[in-house]
């Protein structure tokens, strides 16, 4: 029943997005909108239970996002399917949240997250300003994040942009179709200043 559930829940995230995208506002936006925050909502004693890396895939792969996690190429997408033994065994190096319904509720699973070096935010209906700067003001990820793309994300903008100054060890930044974004070059120039070693590739 456990897997029938989980199963479901994958098929309800999937319809979640295509809804989002297909039909846009309205009552239907509302109820998907309820449903998405159900999925992001932040379970502070099972992270506690079964440790932070673990709480922070379940709640990607509930979104329908993917995982990778350390000493692994394979990206996971299937929430059944997610590998058992050890809690600390396995800890989230990378994540591709492609077409998920993560939203800046479910950010807190992050904190944890001793690991993570690669975020690709790539057409999110949810992610928003305030979710860079939640990223970037993550303590931990200040020092081990070093790849992030935003792309087709919206409701970024240029405040969104200037938080990622804050991430200390980014190197990698892949900007695009941002129609959020007003001050390209003021933004990006400032992004420079504070991070000058930062490869950024800008298509917006």
């Amino acid at each position: 029943w456990l897997c029938f559930q989980f199963r479901n829940m994958r098929l309800l995230s999937a319809a979640l997005r295509n809804s989002v995208w297909t039909r846009g506002g309205g009552t239907t936006r509302h109820f998907w909108g309820w449903i998405n925050a159900v999925f992001n909502r932040v379970d502070y004693e099972r992270i506690k239970a079964i440790g932070p890396d673990r709480a922070a895939a379940e709640w990607l792969l509930r979104c329908g996002a993917k995982v990778r996690f350390l000493g692994f190429e394979r990206w996971h997408h299937d929430y059944n399917a997610l590998p058992t033994g050890p809690l600390d065994r396995y800890k989230i190096q990378g994540i591709d949240a492609t077409e998920s319904c993560i939203m800046y509720r479910g950010f807190d699973h992050l904190d944890g997250l001793q690991h993570l070096e690669e975020v690709k935010l790539i057409r999110c209906v949810y992610i928003e300003d305030g979710c860079l700067e939640r990223l970037s003001s993550t303590e931990v990820l200040q020092s081990t994040l070093s790849s992030l793309e935003v792309v087709s994300c919206g409701n970024v903008s240029d405040k969104g942009l200037i938080a990622l100054h804050k991430l200390g060890n980014l190197q990698r930044l892949v900007l695009s179709d941002l129609p959020g974004v007003k001050d390209r070059d003021q933004t990006l120039e400032r992004l420079k200043t504070a991070l000058p070693k930062l490869d950024i590739t800008v298509d917006l």
